[in-house]
């Protein structure tokens, strides 16, 4: 009887049409995810008009979407540990995709932020679970490039929304751009047919048909035998998938510095989505539509994203992280600076890069650490937590702004979190990551590969 590692042939493997398989439907799902997170912020003004809502309500219609953005973060990443990542993201594409298209049939606010919610809740699950099965599938050496290029369809999705969404609601209204998001719904049969299920859970429920015809194509010269026992690296073997796994085997607390980190990057994100354009308009710079910043801030974001990935690939991916944050503090607080116009484009560039672009890579470096068994719900309960951060920033940042204080010091306090987030993932304990543990067992994982 022979032992099959998947893993051990997943980490090795060279690129092959199993993993653009993959990376192609994540990325997509990513792609209509940012465009319906986005989608809501491109239509609030048209919205405020039509209903007569005043800002403090239309804030709670935006933020229903991030309260479940939060709970779908945890339910989902937990959830798909027992049924399958193939079932969960399938699901979680037919809500937010459903419920996007629901609110632009809303003719109340209490409506539109109660299908916001549940769309919300889609958009938050899928997030672990994607980013788990592109860690899962991707080689090795690849692994942090692939999980960013695939994450980056997030800022493709939002400049989707920021470029459709104008032309859209001058011409059919409002609605239009929430009724386009429901046609993803219509890929579920495809995804689930396509898209192959986490090895992890197959070698748990000891499928071993699907199982050969995976290693099958991770290896082209892998030969099945009637025989073969799959399994998973020793050091990330299938367990009981639950939150106390987070804490085990000395993970508890790196995983604290995750959720804090986690918390300081996405406050940042939403402070700056939410209070960027207000904050320089108020500052007198000329710069066009608020439809520019959307734009440069989620190209700088893709750009950060994907060479950030690549430089965590060829480097150690925490301290390519600490240096993003260290970016981030001093891009933000450079923008309360009067300078010319193309240089505070620039910033702004470099402010996405180091706000959305390091969040992508903190999620990749989330699935390298935590075991297959338990990594969606490790990644849900770090964005779970961190969420947290997107809903308090554009809160905090409001009442800051009504005090009327200096531009500068407005920056500052958006920037300063990105001093905290660098300090704890320097603090986070990498020798008791899954990958690093893969690492140390690489050449025992090889041998048992070609065990006959």
């Amino acid at each position: 009887m022979r032992e099959i590692d998947l893993h051990a042939l997943a980490d090795e493997a060279k690129l092959n049409p199993l993993h653009y398989i993959v990376l192609i439907w994540c990325a997509l799902i990513i792609i209509f995810d940012g465009y319906d997170l986005a989608v809501a912020g491109i239509a609030l003004p048209s919205i405020m008009k039509e209903m007569g809502v005043n800002p403090a309500k239309a804030g709670f219609m935006v933020s229903s979407a991030l309260f479940g953005m939060m709970f779908g973060n945890i339910l989902f990443g937990t959830v798909a540990d027992r049924i399958g990542r193939r079932w969960a993201i399938a699901i979680c594409l037919a809500l937010f995709s459903v419920f996007t298209a629901l609110a632009g049939l809303a003719s109340t606010p209490i409506e539109f932020g109660a299908a916001r919610f549940v769309a919300g809740i889609g958009i938050g699950g899928v997030m672990p679970n994607v980013i788990a099965q592109m860690t899962e599938y991707a080689p090795r050496r690849l692994r942090s490039t692939m999980v960013t290029l695939m994450f980056s369809g997030y800022s493709v999705g939002g400049m989707l929304a920021a470029v459709l969404g104008k032309g859209m609601i001058e011409r059919f209204g409002w609605p239009s751009v929430f009724m386009a998001a429901g046609a993803p719904v219509l890929l579920v049969p495809l995804l689930l047919r396509w898209m192959p299920e986490s090895m992890s859970f197959l070698v748990m429920k000891r499928d071993t048909d699907r199982l050969a015809r995976i290693a099958r194509r991770l290896d082209p010269g892998y030969q099945p035998r009637s025989g073969d026992r799959f399994i998973v690296n020793r050091a990330e073997s299938a367990g009981k998938a639950s939150m106390s796994q987070l804490f085990a085997d000395g993970r508890g607390f790196s995983t604290i510095m995750f959720w804090i980190g986690t918390f300081m990057c996405l406050f940042m994100v939403y402070a700056l989505s939410s209070w960027l354009t207000k904050l320089m308009a108020t500052a007198g710079y000329s710069l066009g539509s608020a439809l520019t910043f959307v734009l440069v801030l989620n190209f700088g974001a893709m750009i950060g994203a994907i060479g950030g990935g690549w430089l965590a690939d060829k480097l150690h991916i925490k301290y390519v992280l600490v240096g993003m944050y260290l970016l981030a503090a001093v891009s933000i607080t450079l923008l309360g600076v009067k300078m010319p116009t193309g240089l505070l484009f620039v910033l702004v560039g470099l402010a996405g890069a180091s706000t959305i672009g390091t969040q992508i890579v903190n999620c990749a470096y989330a699935g390298q650490f935590y075991p297959t068994a338990v990594r969606s719900t490790g990644i849900g309960w770090v964005l779970g937590v961190g969420r947290s951060g997107a809903i308090v920033a554009p809160i905090l940042i409001g009442v800051l702004v009504g005090m009327g204080l200096p531009l500068q010091q407005n920056f500052m306090a958006i920037g300063l979190p990105a001093l905290v987030a660098a300090g704890v993932v320097a603090l986070i304990d990498h020798r008791r990551s899954a990958s690093h543990q893969g690492e140390a067992s690489a050449p025992v994982a090889t041998q048992q590969v070609a065990r006959g």
